[in-house]
């Protein structure tokens, strides 16, 4: 008799920025032979990609965006933006980060093909917000759900000036000209700052 073979295992890690899923997601990649993730933009594959290079090497590493390919031949771990995986190629594990852009009305049609049909062959992870997970449920009834706290703590300190902020404070603003106006004072004066635009629309040339 022969003995039956395990279903590959699907799990959803959602919860809220800053808890580690994509830190997960590539511990686990790493466990397996072969292995893909989607991200949502080229900046997060290429930042990825240098963190798995950094642990792997070069040459078992590939980057695959719309913008940039980077292919070697003995390439064993795919990061690569969402829209570009190559996902007729088999590997043993796969992931997609930002699953809750299933209800972009851009992109979404992208990820809900990922979700439906992108599967590694051992494992399959899905990476995001909580707001995702009553879709998932009806999605993919079989997949394992993982919740994670958030590391830090975001708490909100009043208003400030802006020389008074202290290291790591988010600064929230309701434009992406008031974002990029923020964002160059502070480069000014404390060095440096990331700036996340969310739904904004860019500003006006």
């Amino acid at each position: 008799m022969s003995t039956p073979v395990n279903p590959p295992k699907i799990t959803a890690v959602l919860g809220p920025t800053n808890t580690g899923k994509t830190y997960l997601a590539i511990e686990r990649m790493l466990g397996h032979r072969t292995g893909m993730m989607g991200f949502p933009l080229r900046l997060l594959a290429r930042e990825n990609y240098d963190r798995v290079v950094s642990l792997v090497g070069p040459r078992h590493v590939a980057l695959v965006t719309g913008e940039e390919k980077i292919i070697p031949p003995t390439a064993r771990y795919f990061l690569c933006t969402v829209e570009s995986m190559p996902v007729t190629r088999l590997v043993d594990f796969l992931a997609v980060d930002e699953i809750q852009l299933c209800a972009d009305p851009e992109r979404g049609h992208l990820f809900t093909d990922r979700l439906l049909r992108a599967r590694g062959q051992s494992e399959t992870m899905f990476l995001g917000s909580e707001t995702i997970r009553p879709v998932l449920r009806k999605l993919v009834p079989e997949a394992e759900f993982v919740s994670r706290p958030r590391f830090s703590k975001l708490s909100y300190s009043g208003p400030k000036k802006l020389s008074r902020m202290k290291r790591r404070s988010a600064i929230v603003a309701f434009s992406a000209s008031d974002v990029y106006a923020l964002a160059e004072q502070i480069r000014q004066t404390s060095g440096g700052a990331a700036v996340v635009l969310g739904a904004l629309e860019p500003p006006d040339p």
